[in-house]
């Protein structure tokens, strides 16, 4: 049963009361199954896409308007985004999908700290990241970095070719940031041997993307202008494509999924979230191989990294981010709607609200990032607030029923022998089978 407790945790988002003894011996087996599956998909609330064209046009004019719809239309659109997104990760049989998507999501994160995004992140999630977790990571690649909400989110939006229509006669300047972080964050790595040089080709390339006007048809969404496109051939790691409008982007971003440095940088980070802080060279070597092979080919990539014996070797080697440690609670706990309508206030608690990473870097991904003196108290509290509201009779039952033979005789005695029920559920939630993965 420990295989099946390591595969439901260290890939899923914590089991749910008896699927540990489901799972039983063949965890491998399950865990093959669970990355066979077809895409994620999740409906949400609409009206997004519009509400972004019309923050856009009040950005630079109407602070106040701006501010008005911000609350009114965007904020509502937010939160049953994020209520949507747990719901899926507290239902999702496996959670080994949902774990999936948030990885990815995080991988090209797209932050509410530019708030005009707000409307469209459950969409960006939804529409660019959820379709392709077992696809090819070159179509991620392309949905994502043309999705309106990374469009503004980096600003690419107002990025205009200066030897374009639109430049000569405005005067504008290229903007860099999506070409940069597409090459440090989404691509290659800081390491991965680009220069400024290659910043500011790939950023030509990318200009024409942009987001469609409230006048226009289809406000909100992606449109190419070829009015706003730098003419002629561009170069980017040595590589030189000529003039093609939308189509150089594509060819671009194929090229750069295809490339070494990004296999690398791919399996180094998929190895650090599923494996450990400091990532196993020889799993990275593995998985990165793997990619290579398959030209990006996500499922096979995860059923590479699935097999690889290093991910069977150590227990609880990793801390849960506050987001999957409330979403493994409310699995195990089998928490409904109530308890779903708490979440975004739980999260800001946290300091980790959905979708509002700091940076265009997501959030970390090893134990440092969580686990500070002032973190580690609010995850005990929280816990103990858990168990005071939650009717949990017999602890004792509980851990069984998740953990089985897996749970450590420390995290037993401490379970059976607490002073009251609320005090043994609390104690449970503060667990390392519960806190870690």
């Amino acid at each position: 049963m420990r295989d099946a407790v390591l595969a439901v945790e260290r890939f899923g988002l914590g089991p749910k009361p008896g699927q540990v003894a489901k799972i039983g011996r063949d965890a491998r087996g399950w865990l093959t199954t669970a990355l066979s599956a077809p895409a994620p998909t999740l409906a949400g609330p609409d009206g997004g896409a519009k509400v972004l064209a019309t923050m856009l046009r009040l950005a630079n004019s109407d602070a106040e308007a701006l501010a008005r719809v911000g609350r009114a239309e965007a904020r509502p659109i937010f939160v049953a985004d994020v209520t949507v997104r747990m719901r899926a990760a507290v239902q999702s049989d496996t959670g080994v999908d949902e774990r999936l998507v948030h990885f990815w999501s995080n991988h090209f994160t797209v932050s509410t700290t530019k708030r005009l995004i707000a409307p469209t992140v459950g969409a960006f999630e939804r529409e660019a990241i959820r379709p392709h977790v077992f696809g090819r990571f070159a179509d991620m690649l392309f949905a994502a970095v043309t999705h309106p909400a990374m469009l503004v989110y980096l600003d690419n939006f107002v990025s205009i070719g200066p030897d374009s229509l639109a430049g000569r006669r405005r005067g504008r300047a290229l903007n860099e940031n999506l070409g940069r972080e597409v090459l440090e964050l989404h691509t290659l790595g800081v390491s991965g041997g680009y220069t400024q040089s290659d910043v500011q080709g790939l950023a030509q390339i990318l200009t024409g993307w942009g987001i469609r006007r409230e006048e226009d048809g289809s406000p909100g969404a992606t449109v190419f202008r070829d009015v706003t496109h730098q003419p002629g051939s561009k170069t980017l790691l040595g590589k030189t494509y000529g003039e093609g409008g939308e189509a150089e982007l594509k060819a671009a971003l194929s090229d750069l999924a295809r490339h070494p440095s990004t296999a690398r940088h791919i399996a180094t980070k998929l190895t650090r979230h599923y494996v450990a802080d400091q990532p196993p060279a020889a799993v990275v070597d593995r998985v990165a191989r793997r990619f290579l092979e398959t030209d990006g080919d996500l499922r096979q990539v995860m059923l590479t990294l699935a097999a690889s014996p290093e991910v069977w070797a150590t227990a609880w080697p990793k801390v849960k981010p506050p987001h999957d440690l409330v979403a493994a609670i409310m699995r195990m706990l089998d928490l409904g709607e109530t308890a779903l309508g708490r979440i975004p206030a739980v999260l800001q608690g946290f300091d980790q609200m959905t979708w509002s990473a700091r940076s265009p870097a997501g959030w970390g991904d090893t134990a440092a990032d969580w686990i500070a003196p002032e973190a580690l108290m609010k995850r005990i509290e929280f816990g103990d607030q858990v168990a005071r509201r939650v009717p949990v009779q017999d602890s004792r039952d509980l851990a069984t029923r998740l953990f089985g033979e897996a749970l450590a005789p420390a995290t037993r005695f401490a379970v059976d022998h607490a002073e009251s029920a609320t005090a043994s559920l609390a104690l449970l939630l503060a667990s390392p089978e519960v806190q870690r993965r």
